[in-house]
């Protein structure tokens, strides 16, 4: 499975095209917003092209140059965000963080020498990238964007290691394997001028619940002694 921003320039039709998706594995398309630039880490914004959701990734397309255009999975998104921080960025847009597999400290000497390099060749480091931004020419498609990201982060769930499915194999009762239990958990924090979602590290979602299992317990005690002291009232 490809991991972090890639090149993608499989399209089809006359024009700029459309991305062709693996529907053979049923990835459908989710979402299409034109006018749409895209900022990959500290480079430069991209002239506006097409934007792409698809089931299984994000998508984006140059209107003007068929070779051009990037992808990435929703399984490699670990935070996508609204930010509308002039701050952090003086146009609003969504923000997201990128998993790629690298984790080692960046080389300002390197830094200084991918600069140049990028200037010869555009799709040079595209797999180093950690931050992209996608901003639309009309801010007020973002809060649909956030949504459908939510939507088809929830079908990409973070795949779960052998320790984690240790550490948080639960079982549920019928009574408290309800709808709300049963559903992915996500969770959303209001920041200054922001709004996200993180695919995985739901400890305190998990903490949450397991909270709630507890008091349940409890609950459950109690109304079992209660029926006891009733049982010896009446010998």
């Amino acid at each position: 499975m490809a991991v972090g921003l890639r090149i993608f320039a499989e399209r089809t039709g006359d024009g700029a095209g459309q991305p062709i998706l693996d529907a053979d594995n049923g990835e459908v398309l989710m979402h299409t917003l034109p006018s749409v630039s895209i900022v990959l880490g500290n480079r430069a914004p991209e002239s506006p092209g097409t934007l792409y959701i698809s089931s299984k990734k994000v998508i984006w397309l140059s209107d003007v140059d068929r070779s051009r255009g990037y992808a990435v999975d929703f399984v490699s998104i670990s935070l996508h965000a609204v930010s509308r921080d002039i701050e952090a960025y003086p146009s609003p847009c969504i923000y997201t963080q990128i998993e790629t597999g690298d984790d080692e400290g960046d080389n300002e000497d390197e830094d200084e020498e991918d600069e140049e390099q990028q200037q010869i060749d555009w799709s040079y480091g595209i797999s180093e990238v950690k931050e992209m931004r996608l901003v639309p020419s009309d801010s007020s498609h973002l809060e649909t964007l956030f949504e459908v990201f939510c939507e088809c982060a929830e079908l990409n769930p973070e795949p779960r290691q052998d320790e984690d499915t240790e550490e948080h194999n639960w079982i549920f009762s019928a009574d408290q394997l309800n709808s709300e239990n049963a559903s992915n958990w996500t969770f959303s924090e209001d920041l200054v001028n922001s709004i996200g979602h993180s695919n995985g590290h739901h400890d305190l979602a998990h903490n949450v619940l397991q909270l709630h299992i507890n008091d349940q317990c409890f609950e459950d005690a109690e109304e079992m002694d209660q029926e006891h002291d009733r049982d010896n009232n009446r010998q």
